[in-house]
Parts: C-alpha cells; structure tokens; sequence
C-alpha cells in the first residue's frame, strides 16, 4: 500500500518540541515495568507525553506482550508473530500497581489475532485482579476491536472497567491506507456502539489522529458517527511519524485549529473532549477529567428540598 504523499516537505512546528524522558519518578516506573517483564504503550509508541505522565506517576500499561499480529501503518509497536501470553501477566500487573500510589490506570494491549477470543479474557482477568486488590482504582481500557466478536467484547464490559476506549484513529475514507486491512472503520463503530449496548452506564471512549489528510467534512462526519455510536470521552491529536518507513505527515494542524475542533466536538454533546497536538488517547488532563467525572457520578444525590 503506498504511503499517503504529503503537500509538500515540512519541518516539525515550534509547538511540536518534546522533552526527552527523565526524572526519578520516570525511572522509578521503568525499573519497576522492567523486573516484571511488563510493558507501555508509551514506549512502545514514542508517546509524546511519557516524561509528563511518568513524571506525575502513571503510565499505559500494554497487555500480552509488545509485538501485535497486525501492522497499522501509523504505529510504532512491532508486528510479527507474538509469543504465548504470559499466564502469569494478570497477576504481575496486579502487583506492580499495587505498590503504586495512583488512582487512576489505563490498561491497552497490542491486537492479539491469533488467541480464540483476541485476549479478551486475559484483559479482563487483569481487570478483576486490579479491583480486587485496589477496590478504589479508576480503570481505563484501551481495547482492540477483537476482531468484532461481540463476546470477547461482553468479556471486558463485564469485568467493569470504569472506562472502555477503543480508538477510530482515523476518517472512513484514510482508514484503508493507515490501518491494517483487518481494522475496519464501521468494525470500530460497532464496538463502541457495543459498549453502550451491553451497559449504558460504562464511560466509552475513542480517539483521532489529525495531519493525515482528512478534511474538516470528513472530520465533522467522523465526530457525527463517534456520537451517534454514543461515545462520552473524545481526544484529538496530531499524527507524527515515528519513523521513515510509516506513513508520511501531510500536515500539521495548528493549535488554533485544534482548539476550533475541541468546540465543533463539544457543541455535539461529547462529556469532554481534549484536543491539541501532543493530546494522545492516554492524555494525562483527560484522565484527570474522567476520574473527576467518575467520581461525581459516584456520588448520592441529594434530595431537592436539602
């Protein structure tokens, strides 16, 4: 498949520069990943954020290994034949986050084409095993799509994560050249159309890269579709190549523009919506957000006369 050609040659904008990684609290999280053989999509896909959130103490841990069955031609995460899941892995990410003082996780995994029910049952194990040791924990779920078997699906929604996101990434008509073949757009739509339909009360959530070469039509279009699916929670970034043999940027969306797509998204009834060119799907404000959220919808309510 070609790679989409870019208007014209750019160099990456002023609001685009990165911090490396550092600190002891970004150490401390490393170190702690590495001697449980444990990984983060943070790493693994050169997230822009890693020194902020691992600085403030969170991470996104990458369930089943670091090698996905398919290849997205945007991602950085080796694709290849995986190795068999790791028995053990629920119980060892229990315990890592156990001894962390976080209230908040996001939990993703790399696509796992080759299990029965796409490690839907090893997701959901971590889960439970995550609430049994820290019943207070807010848990987010960044899912593949299974392949759209609705029952490795309900496997996930039932284990009650508070959150459950599963990214669209792009518009219909750029997702054949920037995701595999085996990742449909409507595929997408139906799992998070799914979530609400097994449980209405779950928080969903999904994401889009912009610098693609989508139009703000096509943009409006995905937004429309995203609501109608009745997803709550909604990030908008900038693509960046992570490296010469992805997908080419065609363009870099200026802040301003972002910030005109964030009130586009909150005028159709997203709960909230971060969008700016370093906001990635685990973005830290949105997760200080949804636990704000969680935890007002957790409250009693008052009766009208107090």
């Amino acid at each position: 498949m070609p790679q989409l050609a870019p208007e014209r040659r750019r160099r990456k904008p002023d609001w685009l520069k990165i911090h490396p990684p550092a600190g002891a609290s970004f150490l401390q999280i490393k170190a702690a990943l590495r001697s449980h053989g444990l990984h983060t999509v943070c790493e693994e896909a050169h997230c822009p954020n890693v020194n902020e959130c691992w600085g403030g103490g969170t991470a996104t841990l990458m369930l089943m290994g670091d090698v996905c069955t398919r290849g997205c031609r945007f991602c950085n995460v080796a694709s290849g034949h995986p190795a068999p899941l790791d028995p053990l892995e629920p119980w060892k990410v229990a315990q890592v986050i156990a001894g962390w003082e976080l209230d908040y996780i996001v939990l993703t995994s790399v696509d796992r084409d080759d299990l029965p029910d796409g490690g839907a049952g090893h997701f959901a194990q971590t889960i439970l095993l995550l609430k049994q040791r820290r019943p207070e924990l807010r848990i987010e779920v960044l899912i593949p799509d299974f392949g759209g078997d609705p029952t490795a699906l309900a496997k996930i929604v039932a284990a009650k994560p508070d959150v459950i996101d599963h990214n669209i990434e792009t518009v219909e008509r750029l997702t054949p050249q920037v995701r595999d073949r085996r990742a449909g757009y409507r595929q997408s739509l139906r799992v998070l159309a799914g979530v609400k339909a097994l449980d209405p009360t779950r928080y969903s959530k999904s994401s889009i890269m912009l610098g693609l070469g989508e139009t703000e039509a096509e943009l409006r279009q995905t937004l429309s579709d995203l609501r109608a699916a009745g997803v709550d929670i909604l990030t908008l970034g900038q693509y960046l190549q992570p490296s010469k043999r992805h997908l080419d940027v065609v363009e870099y969306i200026h802040p301003d523009r972002f910030a005109e797509y964030q009130k586009i998204a909150e005028s159709l009834g997203f709960l909230y919506v971060a969008a700016g060119p370093l906001v990635r799907s685990s973005y830290r404000a949105g997760e200080f957000f949804t636990a704000g959220l969680l935890a007002r919808a957790a409250e009693p309510t008052q009766p009208a006369n107090e």
